[in-house]
């Protein structure tokens, strides 16, 4: 409801991810609470997800239905979240606006005389507006750290190949930065809990390319002031 009020308002959201309710029932039924039990995540348009499009905000790409979800998808529903919408970006994704010929304009719910920033604009208006606790942007020049910076949020970028990239429809660039998956929220903590959940078994599993290295929550805590 919150996520169609801010949509109406900013137009953020691009698709709603259907069968949430039916994750969450089948949730309900499970023993084991994963870290991200009942959470409601809103995912960047290129996050593939099963049934669904990743468009880019490209026309081209508006037929091509995903038949599997990524695999930060697939962890986050392991974990307990349950992706429940889509997010608007700038056509390519290389831009810090957003805005594509498909979806439109997203504005800032701070200010919609502004731009939310971007490639993960649609991400950074519906958490800033209330329409989303947690958010998965990504970021290859600050897609993340733009848009949190400007609607008053937390983002980060972590580094190269912490996250899985799998199952995402980047588009074919050659860029020496590599582009990252990463969490935005309106505090550390949101963040720091998602980063727990994501570097979990099953993602070393699903890709073994990612090294196995689990959250250091000492790390992150010596870090605080």
């Amino acid at each position: 409801g919150e996520a169609l009020e801010v949509n109406r308002e900013v137009n953020c959201v691009i698709d709603f991810i259907h069968g949430c309710e039916d994750q969450l029932q089948k949730l309900k039924k499970q023993k084991e609470k994963g870290l991200l039990y009942g959470i409601p995540i809103s995912i960047k348009d290129h996050i593939n997800c099963k049934g669904h499009v990743s468009s880019g905000g490209m026309v081209k790409f508006l037929g091509q239905v995903k038949e599997e979800d990524s695999v930060i998808v697939q962890v986050l529903k392991h974990q307990g979240g349950i992706p429940f919408v889509k997010t608007n970006i700038p056509q390519t994704m290389i831009n810090y606006d957003c805005s594509n010929l498909i979806f439109g304009q997203t504005l800032n719910p701070l200010n919609p005389q502004r731009s939310p920033g971007g490639s993960s604009g649609g991400e950074g208006a519906l958490i800033a507006g209330g329409g989303s606790i947690l958010g998965i942007g990504s970021d290859v020049a600050g897609s993340i750290r733009l848009p949190s910076s400007f609607c008053g949020l937390c983002g980060l970028k972590p580094t190269a190949n912490r996250i899985s990239p799998a199952g995402c429809s980047d588009r074919p660039f050659v860029l020496a930065v590599a582009g990252m998956l990463g969490p935005m929220a309106r505090d550390v903590d949101s963040l720091a809990l998602c980063m727990k959940a994501l570097l979990c078994q099953e993602m070393f599993q699903l890709d073994p390319t990612v090294p196995p290295i689990p959250f250091d929550e000492q790390v992150r805590l010596r870090g605080a002031p």
